[in-house]
């Protein structure tokens, strides 16, 4: 397990999940830790099990400072590209916020715009601990969201993929063509439209 790092103050740290998928929305979170109530085992949310993300959510969340998410909706995604999507989906978290942090802290290389001052991180979400937090609120609130998605459209096996295009989900793309929850602007989802 890494050994983090912790930042004084109201420090937030913000990232996204879904980027990669070909349906449902982006989802970002700015997450506040509390220094005085440390959350062992907090890293990378792709690194951990879909058990222990869930176990540190609600650790983050009857912990933290504050936090909140924010997202871009598949139409956001389409119209805007999935990059500009990400960083709004960040502005959005970072502004549900009910404290302002002094300032934000980014996973990946680029910032959104904010009302405070924001430093990008590459690979942040293995690096910062309030970064990491916010890797598994993303993660598990886009999952949940997933969740619903399969509830709505059960053929596509969103449960088992969580949109992303697996061998799966692109036999089902085939079989019953595209959604109303795919990313049209995404190649294989564009390619069966074009056909």
């Amino acid at each position: 397990m890494p050994s983090l790092l912790h930042f004084d103050g109201l420090v937030c740290g913000v990232d996204e999940a879904g980027r990669g998928p070909l349906a449902g929305p982006v989802v970002a979170a700015a997450v506040i830790l509390d220094t005085q109530q440390v959350i062992a085992g907090l890293d990378d949310s792709k690194k951990l099990s879909a058990k222990r993300r869930e176990e540190l959510a609600i650790q983050i969340r009857l912990k933290a400072v504050a936090w909140a998410v924010g997202e871009a909706s598949v139409e956001e995604i389409d119209r805007i590209n999935i990059l500009q999507a990400s960083l709004l989906a960040m502005q959005r978290a970072v502004e549900a916020l009910h404290i302002v942090p002094s300032r934000a802290l980014i996973d990946g290389n680029h910032c959104p715009r904010l009302a405070c001052p924001a430093k990008a991180i590459i690979g942040g979400d293995g690096k910062v601990a309030c970064i990491a937090a916010s890797s598994i609120i993303a993660k598990t609130v886009r999952d949940a969201g997933m969740q619903v998605l399969h509830a709505a459209y059960p053929m596509y096996g969103f449960n088992q993929h969580m949109g992303y295009g697996t061998p799966q989900h692109l036999r089902a793309l085939q079989e019953y063509g595209v959604s109303v929850v795919h990313r049209r602007s995404y190649a294989p989802v564009a390619l069966l439209i074009r056909a």
